[in-house]
């Protein structure tokens, strides 16, 4: 069990870290492979991690320069991610949504992105939908406190694109099975870049 200290930290990653001081933190979860996390930037550098290469657990994105700026962890896979007593990843997705909004004035205000994903900028917290057996459930996107302003805006934030991708966050007002792109949509980066999962 992973524990969240928003902006700085989540379980063993410190964000701003190296990929060797993030490798070092986790020994004992290999890499599984690199990507590049965004379309428009290729300096953008995701790592997959896990158990083996069917069963990821842990993606981490790197900026530039070399520094984890983002972690995000498997809905079904990953280590579990605590805040304030609330467990984010493999939730049922209207509890966490409502745990959001029952969160002091303090943590921050509620947002949603352009494609309907909520979270909170201050926490440097967005949860995303993940397909699995058991349905859609919670996976948590985390950033640190250089890279959280506009976190939650999948256009203008830093969370890069290939997190976007897939399922959209479910609302009771909307299909269940919506996903990003949707179908008869091409993105702009169709011909020059594939998300990697």
């Amino acid at each position: 069990m992973w524990v969240l200290t928003p902006l700085e930290s989540v379980g063993p990653l410190r964000f701003g870290m190296s990929m060797d001081e993030a490798a070092m933190a986790l020994p004992k979860t290999p890499e599984l492979r690199r990507f590049q996390a965004e379309p428009c930037f290729p300096e953008i550098v995701g790592i997959q991690l896990g158990l083996g290469p069917a069963e990821p657990t842990v993606y981490q994105y790197f900026d530039g320069s070399g520094r984890l700026f983002c972690v995000a962890t498997d809905a079904v896979r990953g280590p579990q991610v605590t805040l304030e007593g609330a467990e984010l990843a493999g939730g049922n997705p209207a509890e966490l949504e409502q745990w959001l909004f029952d969160l002091p004035e303090s943590m921050g205000g509620v947002s949603y992105g352009p494609r309907g994903n909520p979270g909170i900028n201050d926490l440097g917290l967005v949860l995303r939908a993940q397909n699995t057996a058991n349905g859609l459930l919670s996976r948590p996107v985390l950033v640190g406190r250089d890279w959280a302003d506009r976190c939650v805006d999948d256009w203008e934030g830093a969370i890069p694109e290939c997190e976007w991708v897939g399922h959209v966050w479910p609302h009771p007002s909307f299909p269940q099975d919506r996903v990003w792109p949707p179908a008869g949509y091409t993105p702009t980066w169709a011909s020059r870049w594939s998300p990697p999962f």
